[in-house]
């Protein structure tokens, strides 16, 4: 197929639209973020992108500790909604009815109405542009106990999270298969009809 090659621009979709809890129980705000991600796994490792300029940078920067809460399909209008105003003009929770709670190991709170919420920890900021890097390290994770089975196993994808694509927001789709699926060794029992 033929393509038509662009100058360098922030393409790379879908990405989660995260609300991002910060300050505490008392001082709290919340903030919409789509940068943000996995980057290491032992330590459990994370980051979000955020610009100097946003109510919440100094916050974070000051109490090194905020929380990512993912969000769902019944929250997307709250979700834009923080990522449009301010909280330095508007108190976000208060306006979007979100209620927080403790959070287990750091002073910001977890948002309630997130079915996964992962504490973390900044473990360094850097300086990249128009925006500067939190990286952080994930504490610990606070789970909506409806989403984990009866074997313990996380079904998220019954959360209806959703994501974020150049201007637009998705509810996730349908299951298409599983990590290593592709090369996994089809089994050779077959069934046996009874007589």
């Amino acid at each position: 197929m033929a393509k038509i090659t662009w100058k360098p621009g922030t393409l790379l979709a879908p990405l989660p639209a995260v609300l991002v809890s910060c300050g505490t129980m008392e001082k709290a705000n919340v903030f919409t973020v789509a940068w943000t991600g996995i980057i290491n796994t032992h330590p459990a490792m994370t980051y979000i992108s955020v610009r100097p300029s946003r109510h919440s940078y100094s916050m974070i920067k000051e109490s090194g500790e905020f929380v990512i809460n993912l969000t769902t399909s019944a929250m997307v209008r709250t979700v834009d909604f923080c990522g449009v105003r301010s909280g330095s003009s508007v108190d976000k929770l208060k306006v979007c009815s979100l209620h927080k709670e403790p959070a287990s190991k750091i002073s910001a709170p977890v948002i309630s109405e997130s079915p996964l919420s992962l504490e973390c920890r900044v473990t360094e900021i850097k300086h990249l542009g128009t925006h500067d890097m939190f990286i952080a390290e994930i504490v610990a994770v606070d789970i909506e106990e409806r989403f984990i089975d009866s074997k313990g196993k996380l079904n998220l994808q019954q959360a209806g999270l959703i994501s974020y694509s150049h201007g637009e927001y998705f509810a996730t789709g349908r299951k298409l298969g599983e990590f290593g699926y592709s090369v996994r060794k089809k089994s050779k029992n077959k069934c046996v009809r009874g007589k």
